[in-house]
């Protein structure tokens, strides 16, 4: 078991489902990211999902997109000193894990190998990029294998059965199962699609070898609760984001204690 998949086995043996929270890196600037990811960790976040923007962010809905274009808008950001940023947000909260996400252009720009030793230094375990399938992914897996990081698979309501098996027999941290199609933001859940969801979980659940992680769409208590007993990690992220535009941490905080702490 990797060193993600056994901290996420360990919490759920305290608590039903864990939380990972979404945060874009730079916005509105690095110092407010930062202090709104520690925020999100002394109340309780278990995970902290860190976004280092991209001009381009195709798996992302509105919300997040602008987020990430302001944090680019008017400052030089860089891989490197985001790594060191959350390395040290990471020690700061030994009791919580952090995940990089972003895009393969910027990540490949920096390069693949120093990513994945930098992550591994500063305890990154996990590392989602949307855009780069499995496929074209074996020089990332083999710098991965090499250091002890978990490379995140994404799954969603669409993938065919047959690469949903072999996505979720691949996953080693965890799989990142997306609860709908489409970009991050809106919910679509209801009663309606409940039943669907919960095949779709069933499905992932028959072939999976590592924790799983559900996002996109999440905004309700409710949505959380459903996820119990059928997932590992709830994932909020444009949710987060909206209710941090709307009134800062006071009501992002409130959003996260709604959800995870009541």
């Amino acid at each position: 078991m990797s060193k993600l998949a056994n901290y996420i086995a360990e919490k759920r043996q305290q608590k039903p489902i864990l939380s990972m929270t979404h945060v874009v890196y730079g916005y509105p600037t690095v110092q407010e990211s930062l202090d709104w990811m520690a925020t999100l960790l002394e109340a309780g976040a278990d995970f902290i999902e860190v976004q280092f923007p991209f001009s381009d962010p195709v798996a992302d809905g509105p919300t997040i997109v602008a987020a990430c274009h302001g944090a680019l808008h008017d400052q030089k950001l860089t891989v490197e000193q985001c790594l060191t940023d959350i390395g040290k947000l990471g020690r700061d909260f030994p009791n919580s894990r952090i995940a990089l996400m972003s895009y393969l252009n910027p990540m490949y720009i920096y390069g693949l190998e120093k990513l994945v030793k930098r992550c591994a230094e500063e305890n990154i375990l996990g590392l989602i990029l949307p855009d780069l399938p499995y496929e074209q992914a074996g020089e990332l897996r083999a710098y991965c294998d090499g250091n002890g990081i978990d490379p995140v698979w994404l799954v969603t309501p669409v993938t065919p059965k047959d690469r949903l098996a072999f996505l979720a027999s691949e996953a080693r941290g965890f799989l990142y199962c997306v609860a709908r199609s489409g970009v991050t933001g809106n919910s679509k859940h209801n009663g309606g699609t409940q039943q669907s969801l919960d095949e779709y979980l069933a499905e992932i659940n028959s072939h999976a070898n590592a924790p799983i992680g559900v996002g996109f769409g999440i905004r309700e208590k409710a949505h959380v609760d459903a996820l119990k007993g059928k997932a590992d990690v709830a994932i909020i992220g444009s949710a987060l984001l909206d209710a941090y535009n709307k009134g800062g941490k006071e009501e992002g905080l409130k959003l996260f204690n709604s959800l995870f702490n009541s």
